[in-house]
This record gives structure tokens, sequence and C-alpha cells, in this order.
């Protein structure tokens, strides 16, 4: 008998008695106290939803575009029952890896490697726990472990499987989405009719832009729209200045843990957003750096961008790619701990003590990934959608491209040291402070 839940995004949705085994395992359920969108409650206060619902929104989206792929292709294709079950269980464990505030350390100052590429946190939370025990009863542990490890992907028969669940354009993508936007209370949504679309081409997922030899602009419409809206989400919430400052606070308090050996990677493990600021505060009773930046995290008192860099293009004047590459090498990468050098360095000269200086540098790989979903445009093989050259796609892409920016912070309460700040950072950086430029009405920020 299935079990229904309620789920605010898709209403009523069920779940089989092998889903629901994964469900109610301890590391399933960790999964509730840690939240989607990391400190971006801070600037949307009803974001916080988190990567439990998530994981049961996104494994409902799959068994919606897996019953469409059937429906779509008047049954001619068939998915079998157990690839069924492993994409399913798959969709509810593709975030189980996540530990709290995980892609801020993971993708801003790089702390750890990502998620879905650290085979110590899948042994920890796949390997040696219940979960492996019901998949294995199942038989299809070998298979879903195969689709959350990209090192094993090649051990699954059909690509689609992967596809299905995190692929471009695949569930994931299509549950966050609505999620995200609605819980920060911003009217971005897509029309259901996208799931027309999905097909099964050379055994790869693909979004089918072809009916009776006419192409499909209705079908190139919502697509265009998915990828709108992933670039408005990037813009408003993902990339909003105020959580980024935010996430580079809590990232450098962890990074100074850390260092002095106050805590070590394992310990996140278990835990959740908020006994993750408990432990560390705990943790690091002796060392004042650590727990004013989590005091100020506390109240709301984020650091202030004092020094900004943004790539130039047309419309506006900013750094030149090879600067921008120079600039991600140093200090994203943090190449001989250029990162760290250059924030103790900025300290000492304004007199500060560490951590009260904070450098934000993005990795430039900022492609609109969804670009690249498989359509099917004839009878042919399925051609990546960044590959029509569509202009409106293009701009999408040029777009999400110049959302990149390069921030220096400084703890609000040293704001009578920001002018001489700015000067040391020109001198370091070796370009002008565009914060400036706004001022004199040269730069349009976009926020």
């Amino acid at each position: 008998m299935p079990k229904l839940i309620r789920d605010t995004v898709h209403g009523d949705i069920s779940f089989t008695d092998d889903e629901m085994s994964i469900i109610d395992t301890a590391p399933m359920q960790r999964l509730r106290g840690i939240k989607q969108l990391g400190t971006s409650y801070l600037v949307y206060p009803c974001a916080v939803h988190t990567r439990f619902e998530h994981s049961l929104g996104t494994c409902h989206v799959a068994k919606r575009i897996v019953e469409s792929i059937e429906e779509n292709s008047g049954r001619r294709i068939r998915i079998e029952d157990r690839d069924r079950r492993v994409i399913y269980s798959a969709a509810l464990l593709h975030d189980i890896t996540h530990i709290p505030f995980g892609h801020t350390f993971e993708d801003e100052r790089r702390i750890f490697e990502r998620h879905d590429q650290s085979r110590e946190r899948l042994e920890c939370f796949l390997d040696h726990s219940p979960i492996a025990e019901v998949l294995s009863k199942s038989g299809i542990y070998r298979s879903v472990r195969a689709v959350l490890s990209k090192a094993q992907s090649s051990e699954l028969e059909h690509p689609f499987i992967h596809q299905i669940v995190s692929g471009t354009v695949c569930a994931d993508l299509l549950d966050y989405l609505k999620r995200d936007a609605l819980f920060c209370g911003l009217s971005q949504s897509y029309d259901n009719r996208v799931f027309k679309y999905f097909t099964i081409t050379d055994d790869n997922l693909a979004f089918d832009l072809n009916k009776n030899g006419l192409f499909r602009h209705d079908a190139l419409s919502e697509l265009i729209n998915l990828l709108r809206i992933r670039y408005n989400l990037t813009e408003r919430v993902y990339y909003h200045h105020a959580k980024i400052v935010a996430g580079a606070m809590i990232s450098k308090a962890l990074e100074l843990a850390l260092t002095e050996k106050k805590v070590q990677p394992q310990d996140l493990f278990e835990l959740r957003d908020d006994s993750f600021i408990y432990f560390l505060k705990a943790r690091c009773r002796s060392l004042r750096p650590v727990v004013s930046l989590l005091e100020n995290l506390e109240r709301r008192w984020l650091y202030k961008r004092i020094y900004f860099l943004t790539l130039g293009n047309m419309s506006r004047p900013g750094i030149s790619k090879e600067k921008q590459a120079e600039l991600e090498k140093l200090y994203h990468y943090n190449e001989d701990e250029a990162r760290s050098k250059a924030e103790v360095e900025i300290a000492r000269r304004l007199k500060i003590p560490e951590g009260s200086v904070i450098i934000y540098c993005p990795s430039t790989e900022m492609a609109l990934k969804e670009a690249e979903v498989l359509v099917r445009i004839s009878d042919g093989a399925p051609r990546s959608l960044k590959d029509l050259n569509n202009p409106e796609v293009n701009v999408l892409i040029d777009k999400h491209r110049s959302l990149w920016r390069f921030y220096v912070c400084i703890s609000r309460q040293y704001e009578d040291r920001f002018r001489k700040a700015e000067q040391i950072c020109e001198e370091i950086f070796g370009q002008e402070n565009m914060i400036d430029l706004q001022a004199r009405g040269q730069l349009s920020l976009g926020f």
C-alpha cells in the first residue's frame, strides 16, 4: 500500500514500502536539519526548506519523468521495473552525502571536495548505514551506488538512469526550481507541459523538439523558460551578495577552526546546520576570530563589501578574462595559499584581528549547464541545446557568466578603516575598486 505524504510544492506524493524504508533511516532523516539554500534564509526569511523535502520532491519528479517518457512514446519506450527502482531510490538519495552548509564549504572557499565526489562521505552515509541493507535486499545496491558516484557511473547499463536523477534538465533541477522560488517568495515557475517533451534517444535522456518531422517551437520555448528561471534564481538567490557574504563568513570560521585543529572534517558528518554552529562555538571558545564570526552571523551583522570586481563587457567597464583567470588561480584555488596570505596582509596593514578580512572569489566556470541538455531535432543523434546557436540561449549563457563577482569584505566594526582598506586592495590586486565606479554612475551592479 503506497504511503502518501503531503508536499508543499507537489501536493500528495506517494512512496512504496521499499522507498519508505529508505526515508525512515537515520541518514535520510538527518537531511531534515540541512537547509537547501544554506545562508539564503538571512536574505529570504522563509527559505528554510531542507534537503529532506527536496529529496522527496526529486523522487516524485523522477517518477513523473519516467511515466512521461513512456506516455510520450505511445508506450513504445518501456523502462524496466528494476531500472525504475534504481532511478527512484537514487533520486531519494542524491543529496545523502551533504553536510551542513555543504555547497558553501565546497564551492566557495573549496574547503572540501564536492559532496557528489567524496568517496569518504559516500562510504559513511551509504555503505556504513541501514541504507545499504535496504538497497541490498532489493538487489539494487550496486546500481544505486553507481548513480551516486560519478567515478563509477560507467557501471550503469543505461546512461539515462543517471541523467533522469541529476543530469542537466532532470528531476533534481525540476524540483528545486519550483521549491526554491516558492520558499523565497519569487514568482518563478515552469509549466508542467515540460514533461511532454521528455524522451530517450540512443539510450540518453533528451528533449524532443521534433514532431512528425516538424520543429516544435513550443517545446523550445518551454526549455528556454527553464533556463531563464535558472538564471533568475542564480542572480537573485544563489549569488545574492548578502547570502554570499554570510557564506564566506561561516566558511572562514570553519577554515580557521580546521587550521587550528579544533575540528576535523569527519566531525561534520553527523551534524545538522544548527548543531554545526553550536559544535563549532563549543570547540572554539578560545579561538576569538571564530567566536566573533559566529556571533556576527547570529545577529546578522554581516561583513561589508569594501572592494568589488566583475567582468567587463560592451555595456560596462570591468576586468579582462585574463585578469579574471589570474584571480581565480590565486584566490579561488588558493595557489600557494595566496588567498589566506592576502587576507592576513590586509588585516595586518589595517591593524585589525585575523578573520576580520575575507576574500570571496568564485570559479570562472559559471556555465549554465542546463544549456547542455540533449535535444532531438530530427531522426538523427541528439545534440546539445547550446550547439543550436539559438540567440536567446546564447544571451542567457553570457548573462550567467557575467554574474561572476570578486569581493573583499571586512567586519563592520572597522568602518573607519574602509577607505584605507580599499587603497590596500587596489594595490594588492592591481585593479581600481569598482564600487567607486558605481558611485560615480559608471557601473550598474544589478543589486
